[in-house]
């Protein structure tokens, strides 16, 4: 064999070599260690100390109240923050989807916050919801409307956190969703006019499926990020008050020093849920979604 055709035969690994070593590295091996440490009463200070325990940390988080309690706020969390920036997201792209020059700017002016640090943006909801002089309490004064204690009540906290987080992502999403709706052809709207169908029927029918890829999309990508979600509470809120805000990545931090085997076993748990969410999704609506 001379060395062109060796050379042939070796060069898509040689290609995708250096891809594959930055995925096992930085991938792979944190994966495996991560799933190694939740066997284990792991000792930072002395390795040697560290004792194999089995399934342990796993039993303890399922007898344990607090997990369940940073499981349902996530999940919470989770569903208010897909459907609210799912639903806004739309309605701001159909709105924003004609190309003038005014929608342009505001293209630009609502992706603004996406591009902005979350540390900044939580202090400055922090000012905007602080309930003795912050801005939000100001408008519903002013509008004789009662206020709310927002981050500082475990009633309204989660809330609070699930409008910033709103608000952040919602013009990226919009983005994209209008990228989407100027993509579709005029001739089918055209088509459909022939036919005098309805708008909402042409929405319904017409729009909704061609946008379907991209909405499919955001539903995966947004689901899997607000089951991640950890700078928001953590600057806001620190989990409180009365673990009203505490979510599970935010739960695992708590352990970072204290149990690393016990924070471990927790972040598998997350994998795993997220894995199963993102099945469950592939499974039943990704028959329904429309490629062209």
């Amino acid at each position: 064999m001379n060395k062109r055709r060796v050379w042939e035969a070796i060069r898509p690994y040689v290609m995708i070599g250096p891809a594959m070593i930055g995925i096992g590295l930085f991938v792979i091996y944190p994966l495996i260690y991560l799933i190694y440490l939740s066997f284990y009463k792991y000792n930072l200070l002395n390795k040697s100390m560290s004792k194999f325990i089995g399934l342990d940390n796993y039993v303890q988080i399922f007898s344990r109240g607090d997990f369940y309690k940073s499981l349902s706020n996530t999940v919470i969390y989770t569903g208010g923050v897909v459907i609210l920036t799912m639903a806004l997201s739309l309605l701001i792209a159909i709105w924003l989807s004609k190309r003038t020059r005014i929608n342009a700017i505001v293209q630009a002016g609502i992706f603004t916050p996406h591009i902005i640090s979350i540390v900044s943006v939580s202090l400055i909801w922090l000012w905007i919801m602080e309930p003795n002089l912050g801005f939000l309490n100001y408008i519903l004064k002013t509008l004789h409307l009662p206020t709310s204690q927002w981050l500082q009540s475990s009633k309204t906290a989660l809330l609070s956190i699930i409008i910033v987080s709103v608000w952040q992502g919602i013009g990226y999403y919009s983005l994209i969703l209008v990228a989407a709706l100027q993509g579709v052809s005029p001739t089918i709207y055209e088509a459909a006019a022939l036919d005098n169908a309805s708008k909402f029927k042409v929405f319904r029918k017409i729009t909704l499926p061609l946008i379907s890829p991209q909405m499919f999309f955001i539903l995966v990508i947004m689901t899997i990020g607000s089951f991640k979600v950890f700078d928001t509470v953590r600057i806001m809120t620190g989990g409180g008050p009365n673990n009203a805000t505490n979510t599970l990545v935010y739960y695992i931090y708590t352990f970072r020093t204290t149990n690393i085997g016990f924070a471990a076993a927790t972040g598998v748990v997350l994998m795993f849920i997220i894995g199963i969410l993102t099945i469950i999704y592939f499974r039943l609506m990704a028959k329904k979604v429309h490629y062209q």
